[in-house]
């Protein structure tokens, strides 16, 4: 029998440059602290973090540059739209993330954003390297590559 999908999990925004700009070495689910607004305007599928990035600043974790929409119900009580927001991780993960931003020069990009099966906000975050010119047409070449192979495989079962 084939299972329903859970009404409550959604994706709501999704950083699909990260993958092609950088070399995602690890990843991490983390909350995010947010106001009612910001998750009614969520819930309506207004958000972009393509743009952001993560710090840790001060003992804390901290998603800079996201894009929220704004809620047109608010209106006096809303929100602003690129605001810094707490993201919540474990101190054991936060260390590990000090880490590898402060020694190791890696960056923390987020992946994705979507409601978990409990209707929480969560964002996928990608411990990553830069990746230099040569690696991104490495990597576009592969892509051409592997679209290119399905099309011959397609067009040899049709035959």
């Amino acid at each position: 029998m084939a299972t329903k999908s859970d009404p409550n999990s959604k994706l709501i925004a999704e950083n699909r440059r990260a993958r092609f700009d950088y070399h995602i070495e690890s990843d991490l689910e983390a909350g995010i602290i947010l106001q009612g607004s910001e998750v009614k305007s969520l819930r309506q599928g207004g958000a972009n973090i393509g743009e952001s990035y993560a710090s840790v600043e001060g003992g804390e974790l901290w998603l800079i540059n996201g894009y929220i929409a704004p809620y047109g119900q608010a209106k006096t009580w809303g929100h602003e739209e690129r605001r810094r927001r707490k993201l919540l991780v474990s101190k054991k993960e936060l260390s590990r993330l000090w880490n590898a931003t402060a020694r190791e020069g890696m960056t923390i990009v987020p992946i994705t954003m979507y409601f978990n099966d409990r209707g929480m906000v969560k964002i996928k975050l990608g411990v990553a390297k830069g990746k230099k010119l040569a690696d991104k047409r490495e990597t576009s070449a592969k892509r051409d590559w592997d679209r290119e192979k399905s099309r011959l495989l397609k067009h040899s079962f049709r035959d």
